[in-house]
């Protein structure tokens, strides 16, 4: 068991826990011109976080950690930011709030992959490898929607 590897992944996965939050809010609020591609881009960008979280969780049992699950516990670990919900937003605010976690999440993924390979945890490395291309593809459709 390694430990950093594991505090590293519960990291991960309370990130990809906010991200799929983050964009069910901005599903469910998004309004104005264009709603239907905002509305239907969001959903897209949710099932994109949303499907990493099992697989996270099962890593982490994999190495021999607990996943974590409790809403404190993803508060505290994520590194993405978690969207005000006091706060309105317009959709091109969505966006940019969005594409920046996903340029924080594709950080965390490859500071990940590094770890893995140090701890000679190919497992981990191609695990974080394969969702840090999806998470590149998002970010690249948010930065084309922004313009």
């Amino acid at each position: 068991m390694n430990r950093t590897i594991i505090d590293h992944l519960n990291a991960e996965l309370a990130t990809a826990f906010v991200l799929a939050l983050n964009a069910k809010r901005y599903h469910w609020t998004v309004a104005g011109p264009h709603f239907r591609d905002y509305h239907l881009r969001f959903e897209e960008l949710y099932t994109a976080a949303d499907s990493t979280v099992d697989e996270l969780a099962e890593r982490i049992r994999m190495v021999g950690g607990t996943p974590l699950h409790a809403p404190a516990q993803i508060e505290t670990q994520t590194k993405a930011a978690i969207s005000n919900p006091a706060t309105r937003l317009e959709a091109e605010s969505m966006l940019k709030e969005a594409l920046a976690n996903e340029e924080v999440t594709i950080n965390l993924m490859h500071e990940g992959i590094e770890l893995a390979n140090e701890a000679g945890d190919p497992g981990t490395a191609d695990l974080l490898t394969r969702f840090v291309q999806a998470h590149q593809k998002e970010a690249w459709f948010l930065r084309e929607m922004l313009g």
